[in-house]
C-alpha cells in the first residue's frame, strides 16, 4: 500500500511535493503500521479512503495552481471559522425579545394571582421595563458597531494597513532629485 500511497504523491504539483511529501509519506507509514493489526475489512476501508483523499487532495492542488483565483479556492477549502447566515442575529434577537416578553408576562400573572387561591381575576397587564431598555442598547450596539465599520473601512480604503509592510531598518532614500 505504501508504494501506491508514494505513487498517489507523485500526482501533487511539485512544489508541494517538496514542501509535504516526506512529512505526508511517513502519517501514511505510520497509519499503515498502526493498521496491521486490524481486520482486513477495516484495512481495505482505511486504504480506500486514504487512496480517495490523496487522489482529491491531489486534484485540489492542481486546480489551485491552474486557477489561483480566490473565489476557486473559497469553495473547495474548508474553513475553520464559525460562520453563521446573515439572518441569525436577527432571528436571534426576536427569539430573545419573545423569551423576555414570556418572562415579563409570566411575572405579570404570577403578581396578579393571590397566594391563597381564590378563583384567578383579570390578568393586569405589567409594565414592561426590560424590553425598552433592551432595546436601547440593542440600538446603541448597532451604531457602534456601523461607526467602528465606518472607520475601519476608511482606514482600508486609505490605505493604512499597508503600513505594515514597511521595513523601517531599510536604508533611507536619498533626497537628492534631478537638479541635486
Amino acid at each position: 500500500m505504501l508504494v501506491l500511497f508514494r505513487s498517489l504523491l507523485y500526482l501533487y504539483p511539485v512544489a508541494f511535493r517538496i514542501e509535504y511529501g516526506e512529512e505526508m509519506l511517513a502519517v501514511l507509514s505510520d497509519v499503515h503500521a498502526e493498521v496491521q493489526r486490524k481486520r482486513l475489512v477495516t484495512r481495505v476501508i482505511l486504504y480506500a479512503r486514504e487512496a480517495s483523499g490523496l487522489f482529491l487532495g491531489a486534484l485540489q492542488e492542481q486546480m489551485r495552481m491552474i486557477f489561483p483565483s480566490q473565489g476557486f479556492q473559497r469553495r473547495l477549502t474548508m474553513r475553520s471559522e464559525f460562520r453563521f447566515p446573515k439572518a441569525t442575529v436577527a432571528l436571534m434577537t426576536i427569539i430573545l425579545l419573545a423569551v423576555i416578553m414570556t418572562i415579563e408576562k409570566a411575572k405579570a400573572i404570577s403578581e396578579s394571582v393571590p397566594h391563597a387561591n381564590p378563583s384567578v381575576g383579570p390578568i393586569q397587564p405589567a409594565y414592561i421595563t426590560i424590553v425598552p431598555t433592551f432595546l436601547i442598547v440593542f440600538a446603541g450596539v448597532c451604531v457602534c458597531g456601523a461607526l467602528l465599520w465606518a472607520v475601519l473601512f476608511a482606514f482600508h480604503r486609505s490605505g493604512v494597513q499597508r503600513l505594515s509592510d514597511l521595513d523601517p531598518s531599510a536604508a533611507p532614500r536619498s533626497r537628492t532629485g534631478l537638479l541635486g
